[in-house]
């Protein structure tokens, strides 16, 4: 099947030769003429699309107010989003990146920038698609699965895992610590990490590398960050870890945040110093219950 791409832009010509682009490079187009047209589309096709590519300045409903009504709707905002506008300014770019936009392309933009920033979006959602798989399919994972939806359904985990090469991953620490259900995030958190290695590899965690998830059979989002420090006693040279947030809903916007948080904590790995789980998890749950906002 093709991947369905969903176009926003108020410019017929320019509207009608990304189409082209698209049509030609194998892919499913879809057209939109401004924000509010689009989100119309959106309500009323019963697959969303993959990816998301939008204007900025459009009449009706601007590309900043129909991203923050993507990101607020928790059937569209796991879509990678795109901007693609004229407001070519440091100042713009950077505002784009910090709503929480995927990518930013200025116009005029080249046809291979586009398709290869289309290309690596596809790419990164295939590999989240095979690890949602992965995590479907697995035995222990769904002997537990009652247990898991009981435990994280209301709730919020923080976990971190450490990559053992004897008995692969092991988690180190869980907040908060609920006696009984320690088997269940114990195993999930396993389950995320190894999944994980089998489509990035050990050799690819080398830099921090975050991904955001949908674990659709268990109705929870799970935000994680793999890292790793040098370790000569580890057969990769380094000792690899995995730092996961499990929520009921987590947005790109969430995401964000929590993801400085987890760099702070990634810091504090590397450096073997103390980190205090139950603060940073207070810091992540006022974030999961803030507003999204839109500042221009």
């Amino acid at each position: 099947m093709k991947p369905k791409i969903l176009v926003v832009e108020d410019n017929p010509d320019l509207l009608f030769n990304i189409e082209l682009i698209l049509k030609s490079n194998k892919y499913q187009p879809i057209t939109a003429k401004n924000g509010k047209e689009a989100l119309k589309i959106l309500s009323s096709i019963e697959q969303p699309p993959d990816i998301i590519i939008s204007d900025i300045m459009m009449p009706e409903l601007d590309g900043y107010e129909f991203f923050k009504e993507v990101v607020n709707d928790p059937r569209l905002n796991s879509i990678p989003f795109i901007f693609l506008s004229a407001k070519s300014s440091h100042q713009d770019i950077r505002l784009g990146k910090l709503l929480g936009a995927d990518d930013y392309i200025t116009k005029p933009f080249d046809e291979k920038d586009l398709l290869a920033v289309i290309s690596g979006k596809i790419a990164r959602i295939n590999r989240a698609k095979l690890l949602n798989n992965i995590l479907k399919e697995t035995a222990s994972l769904e002997k537990s699965e009652k247990d898991i939806k009981k435990t994280i359904e209301e709730n919020l985990y923080i976990l971190i895992a450490l990559w053992d090469d004897k008995f692969g991953p092991k988690v180190i620490a869980i907040y908060p610590k609920e006696k009984e259900m320690e088997f269940s995030l114990d195993n999930l958190a396993n389950q995320l990490f190894s999944a994980s290695i089998s489509i990035y590899g050990h050799e690819k965690i080398t830099k921090s590398e975050d991904l955001l998830l949908n674990l659709r059979n268990l109705k929870t989002d799970a935000y994680l960050l793999f890292d790793s420090y040098p370790d000569k006693k580890e057969r990769f040279g380094e000792k690899q870890y995995m730092i996961a947030a499990l929520a009921n809903k987590i947005n790109f916007f969430h995401s964000l945040e929590i993801k400085k948080i987890f760099y702070k904590i990634s810091k504090s790995i590397k450096q073997k110093d103390n980190y205090d789980l139950a603060s940073n998890w207070d810091m992540i749950h006022r974030i999961l219950q803030s507003e999204v906002k839109i500042i221009r």
